[in-house]
């Protein structure tokens, strides 16, 4: 399996030379069904495949998924097994940074404190063989929500973190690990290009200070016009983070591509990689409605599953829905929010409630009743998903991209 960093260096290359472009597709993997899902997708196509998983989804210790960084990629690799499939799969950290695990702003953790634990993190995924490390100390929760962190302390807290990373695969003779760094988000202070411009210099010259200017990133993320409620893709500004980047050796990665209007625009515009995630969960959650629907219109004396009933108790009850209110709905009780909003929140809130006792229950007791149908209920998900994921293969021009890509 090629070293992502060569990879990159790849796409540069074919764009330089005429060929077709290639954007890579990072998948966030929230549930087990999207994890299954994307490997399938990706033996089915021949595609290279990234998963980007966040501290809140995958960590070592309390993560909405239930997996460690360990666990995560055992899975991901028995899945490989099942489908017979022996192409790339590229375990990412996706957010690696203080307070960016949401337990960690809860608990009102110190700097130093969020740091340990972050470190911690790191160290497991390069244990469990996580190939490319988003660094992204961004957030700063000891200022102002509007006020930036400075420059100086992202660049700073950036190069720490890389060179613990480092550290730790040299002290256990692992093969090199891809970086990625930069944010989307306006509180991370990148927003502007010529921000950006100058944290890129910046962090050229710290890490050729630490003597780590082979750890230079091939990745880095920037705002494209996409954002949780934002479709719109921007593929002039990417056309210019590719100029700025290329030379480099390195691309620009967009974050929140979920329902992005124009996907194909991508590869076009030099974007080297996407992450897509709560779009994954929202046709799980389509997916499993419309499973309850059939068994509800042919259910007889059996006990109704209530999946869905189940969810929306669940997800309002975890309180996880509130993180997504925009200004004007805070506060507000969820029954007063506007029904198309209350749907978006149930859909994407939905991830962080997969594994919880009681929706385990009631998917198992509807997945019961549709075998007793002679349904596949778990063969419908997964390739209910797929056709999402696929949507991006063919628009990212991933299809037998192993061939040139992967070897």
């Amino acid at each position: 399996m090629r070293d992502l960093n060569e990879i990159i260096k790849e796409l540069i290359l074919r764009r330089k030379m005429g060929k077709p472009p290639i954007t890579l597709l990072a998948v966030c993997p929230n549930s087990s069904a999207v994890l299954e899902a994307a490997v399938k997708a990706a033996a089915k196509n021949r595609s290279v495949m990234l998963f980007a998983a966040t501290l809140n989804q995958v960590d070592f210790e309390t993560s909405y998924t239930g997996w460690t960084q360990a666990e995560f990629v055992h899975e991901m690799r028995e899945y490989a097994e099942q489908y017979n499939w022996s192409g790339p799969l590229y375990p990412c950290l996706d957010h690696g940074g203080p307070w960016l695990k949401d337990l960690h702003t809860l608990a009102n953790l110190s700097y130093t404190e969020a740091m340990d634990k972050v470190k911690t993190s790191i160290s497991a995924c390069i244990m469990a063989g996580y190939k490319l490390l988003h660094i992204d100390p961004t957030v700063d929760r000891s200022l102002p929500p509007s006020q930036p962190v400075p420059l100086e302390l992202v660049v700073g807290r950036t190069v720490e973190l890389i060179e613990h990373a480092e550290r730790v695969r040299i002290a256990n003779e692992l093969p090199p690990l891809a970086f990625e760094v930069g944010t989307e988000e306006v509180h991370g202070g990148l927003v502007d290009i010529q921000r950006f411009e100058d944290f890129i210099k910046m962090l050229q010259t710290e890490l050729g200070k630490r003597n780590l200017s082979h750890c230079w990133p091939c990745l880095l993320v920037a705002q494209i016009g996409t954002d949780l409620h934002t479709t719109t893709f921007k593929p002039e500004v990417a056309q210019r983070l590719f100029s700025v980047l290329a030379p480099l050796g390195s691309l620009a990665k967009g974050h929140y591509t979920d329902w992005v209007e124009t996907p194909e625009e991508y590869p076009a515009s030099g974007m080297g990689a996407a992450n897509v995630g709560p779009e994954f969960t929202a046709q799980e959650f389509t997916a499993l409605r419309e499973l309850e629907g059939q068994e509800r219109a042919s259910i007889n004396k059996m006990p109704a599953s209530n999946l869905m009933d189940t969810m929306q108790t669940v997800v309002i009850e975890s309180g996880r829905w509130k993180k997504w209110l925009l200004v004007e709905e805070k506060g507000l009780p969820f029954d007063e929010l506007r029904p198309g909003r209350k749907e978006w929140l149930l859909k994407t809130g939905s991830r962080y409630i997969w594994t919880h006792p009681q929706v385990v229950a009631a998917r198992e007791t509807l997945y019961h009743n549709l075998g007793l149908m002679g349904i596949d209920a778990q063969a419908y998900v997964i390739e209910s998903i797929i056709s999402v994921i696929e949507k991006y293969i063919r628009a990212f021009n991933l299809q037998n991209s192993v061939d040139t890509l992967g070897e």
